[in-house]
């Protein structure tokens, strides 16, 4: 895990005994004044000033200048509930072969403290771009009280770097999501008789038009947007003909469409009521001139579209997704990141940040 260079090792050492803390001390989402206090201390000690709203820490390089273009890096310190699959405990971080296990230690501690160590490299340096850290809460659940609340504190921003893990690899697009709750009306009536108009079955027709059914737009990074069904109900005895059924249903939505777009077409194929629960998830994808792009195509890393939100979703500026770990470990029991890989990461970050600071 060693390297040659002694910055690096320095930030390697002060990434890993953050994320140590961070995993030790419970951060569920809306429960994350803790972990707050603890990356509020963190920058603190090394004489940086932080601001903070609610749950959410944020801080400016030295030389922050408003006449200069800002990048966010940005990473969230909260986690989902442990499920009970795990064999260690969550909430206590141990180091053994290699790997640090702990719950948010992959999603997204590694990504965070790796842009901490980049943030904290470039910190006293006059470069030119402006650079913010922001840890943020409430991803886990997209609330209103993670990266939204604090939109309105921060700049215009030229690009948004969102740390999740995704092996280092890019992703420059993002599906966004729309839950829509339908209702479908019919006519109650007596089951052993020729009566009523039965909800269920009408929501039936409406289910198998779905099943079948392929949006018109496809988005080359994403592919299709895909709405499913994943909760019905109906009926409140078995002798009676529902005159109601609702159904509920995950839209996942490509940079091909708005939100409101996705809902109208699917309105105009169903017979059911559909009432969005919210239009705040938005897909995203950067524009194609956009020089993060080539940053990229420069650094040989891989860009692709990622089918799971992230705070992305939030942030009405240019985005991408990038940070060490691996997707496919979030959320899982027995959740760990490769000490390496938090190495791989806060080296990646920087030279991201070389490369994008070249660029005219």
């Amino acid at each position: 895990m060693s390297n040659s260079n002694p910055q690096i090792n320095s930030l390697l050492e002060d990434a890993v005994s953050l994320l140590v803390f961070l995993i030790e001390t419970p951060s569920l989402s809306r429960e994350e004044e803790k972990t707050g206090d603890i990356i509020a201390g963190f920058f603190e000690k090394r004489n940086i000033k932080t601001h903070r709203k609610g749950n959410n820490i944020w801080g400016l390089n030295k030389y922050f200048d408003p006449n200069k273009p800002t990048v966010l890096l940005n990473s969230h310190h909260d986690t989902v509930k442990p499920n009970a699959g795990y064999t260690k405990d969550p909430f206590k971080a141990v180091k053994d072969e290699g790997k640090l296990y702990g719950l948010g230690s992959n999603d997204a501690g590694g990504c965070l403290v790796s842009l901490i160590g980049a943030f904290c490299h470039f910190y006293e340096k006059n470069i030119p771009y402006n650079l913010i850290l922001a840890a943020t809460a409430e991803e886990e659940i997209s609330g209103k009280n993670g990266i939204e609340s604090i939109l309105n504190e921060l700049p215009d921003l030229e690009l948004a770097i969102i740390g999740e893990p995704t092996l280092m690899q890019m992703a420059v697009a993002e599906k966004g999501l729309l839950v829509i709750d339908a209702t479908v009306k019919g006519k109650a009536g007596h089951a052993a008789r020729e009566e009523g108009e039965n909800a269920i079955y009408k929501a039936l027709d409406d289910l198998n038009k779905l099943r079948e059914y392929q949006f018109k737009r496809e988005s080359p990074y994403l592919g299709k947007t895909k709405a499913s069904a994943t909760i019905i109900q109906a009926g409140s005895q078995h002798n009676v003909v529902p005159d109601t059924c609702t159904y509920t249903l995950d839209v996942r939505v490509t940079d091909s469409y708005t939100l409101e777009e996705a809902f109208a077409e699917l309105r105009d194929i169903l017979k059911a009521e559909l009432t969005p629960r919210s239009l705040r998830l938005n897909s995203s994808k950067v524009p194609e001139e956009h020089k993060i792009l080539k940053v990229g195509k420069i650094l040989g890393l891989e860009t692709y579209g990622s089918p799971t939100l992230s705070d992305q979703a939030l942030i009405p500026f240019p985005s991408v997704k990038i940070g060490p770990g691996d997707s496919a470990r979030s959320h899982t029991a027995d959740e760990f990141i490769y000490l390496k890989e938090i190495q791989e990461g806060i080296q990646g970050y920087i030279a991201l940040l070389e490369k994008y600071f070249l660029q005219t």
